[in-house]
């Protein structure tokens, strides 16, 4: 649908343009550069281990009154009910009946205080556990797992974004660990673009160009190789593998009746996407569903925007607990906030990281688990208070890697989480 109500914010207004670069300028990604290292010994471990990521992003900022955390009958609850879900005792929005019937493979985080208001702010935080610093850039989650959970030969991405209307590479993403780990940006149920070879150049042709185009380079670098050059030659190999990886894509192959399980909407193609790629191992997969920033109208367009996502997300952790994929794969749904208790004068909720909710499952994630409570009409967190950096150590220890490790960056330490935050230990294994 199309958003009219959202607040204007320049990261509403750029979104789109932040996704730089189509495949033939660098879906490859640049080689490493001065990134970090684990011990070779943990990278081939987790690297065998099929860990990885999916994370559900509720672009705008999703009401945790109106999904996660409702408040029926109270003075901010607004007009809907909550229902039983399939943990006894645990209730969520009524606007969320398949979800709730998934919930005992998920756990629920209610008592989220990020202290942050913006939405560029907010998003940071919550993807890379960070507040942003003028002196440094941190990687998101995905840079992340795919620098350390993807084979180092892996044809495919190790991160990929889908999001409507997006083609490209986000190499920002990736920040110091280099643009190799950046995302590739997919949207509207269709490949990587350029990725399919001119119908006017032969397969011998393309053969004998990539033959030359090694060559160039080979020769170039014998006296002009840096890490500039070393990134140029990945991107190429890394593009020329992509096309002939391309079918992975199409989701037009699969039965109608998953088509139609999953909805013929934007946002279930990109989840019948998302579990095909993450069969093929990519490492991490982020969807975005958009917009969430309800400043007006906001029981309208949540009964909108929910029923599209509830379905669709609860068959896709159906058929990855069915697949035997949800042991392996870490799942989340964040936002960069949820929204205000209090209801506006337009019928709306403004922005609100005070107190609210998000969502984990999967890859040992103890299932029917909720941590925190916020109190009865949902303005403030009474019982463990956690930030973007706590959730961002539970992700990495959930999927293996040592929260408390360091990066190496310019031959300084940087720890990988926020050195002031903790796992959250009791949704752990």
């Amino acid at each position: 649908m199309r958003c009219r109500y959202a607040c204007g914010s320049p990261e509403h207004m750029i979104a789109r343009r932040t996704f730089l670069g189509v495949l033939g300028a660098g879906v490859g990604m640049a080689a490493g550069g001065s990134g970090p290292f684990l011990r070779p010994a943990m990278a081939r471990q987790l690297e065998q281990s099929g860990r990885r990521m999916l994370t559900i992003y509720m672009a705008g900022g999703l009401s945790q009154l109106e999904s996660w955390d409702p408040k029926p009958g109270t003075d901010t609850g607004g007009p809907f009910r909550s229902i039983a879900t399939s943990v006894p005792g645990v209730r969520i929005s009524e606007l969320l009946p398949y979800t709730a019937r998934q919930l005992h493979r998920l756990a629920l985080v209610r008592s989220i205080n990020t202290k942050e208001n913006d939405h560029g702010k907010g998003r940071y935080i919550m993807e890379t556990g960070r507040r942003q610093e003028p002196s440094i850039d941190y990687p998101q989650l995905g840079a992340v797992a795919a620098k350390f959970l993807a084979p180092e030969d892996d044809p495919l991405p190790g991160y990929i974004h889908i999001t409507p209307g997006g083609n490209g590479f986000s190499k920002q993403d990736a920040a110091f660990l280099g643009p190799k780990y950046g995302a590739v940006t997919l949207g509207n149920g269709k490949p990587p673009s350029n990725s399919v070879r001119p119908e006017k150049l032969s397969e011998t042709e393309e053969v004998n160009r990539q033959h030359l185009r090694e060559q160039i380079s080979q020769r170039f670098n014998l006296r002009r190789r840096t890490a500039q050059t070393e990134a140029y030659t990945y991107s190429y190999e890394q593009a020329r593998q992509l096309m002939l990886q391309r079918s992975v894509f199409d989701v037009s192959n699969e039965p109608p009746k998953d088509l139609e399980r999953y909805g013929t909407h934007d946002f279930g193609r990109h989840c019948l996407l998302a579990r095909r790629l993450l069969e093929k191992g990519i490492a991490c997969v982020k969807v975005t569903h958009s917009n969430y920033d309800t400043h007006h109208e906001n029981f309208n367009f949540h009964i909108e925007q929910l029923s599209e996502f509830d379905r669709t997300f609860a068959t896709l952790i159906e058929d990855l607990a069915e697949r035997g994929l949800l042991d392996t794969t870490l799942v989340t749904v964040i936002s960069e906030f949820g929204r205000t208790p209090r209801i506006n004068h337009q019928f709306g909720r403004d922005h609100w990281g005070k107190a609210w909710s998000s969502v984990i499952g999967g890859c040992g994630i103890h299932g029917g688990a909720v941590i925190g409570k916020t109190n009865d009409n949902g303005t403030e967190v009474v019982d463990r208070e956690v930030s973007g950096g706590h959730l961002f150590h539970t992700y990495l220890k959930a999927v293996g890697l040592n929260s408390k490790d360091e990066y190496t960056v310019n031959g300084r330490p940087v720890p990988m989480a926020d050195p002031e935050a903790e796992p959250i230990e009791e949704l752990l294994s």
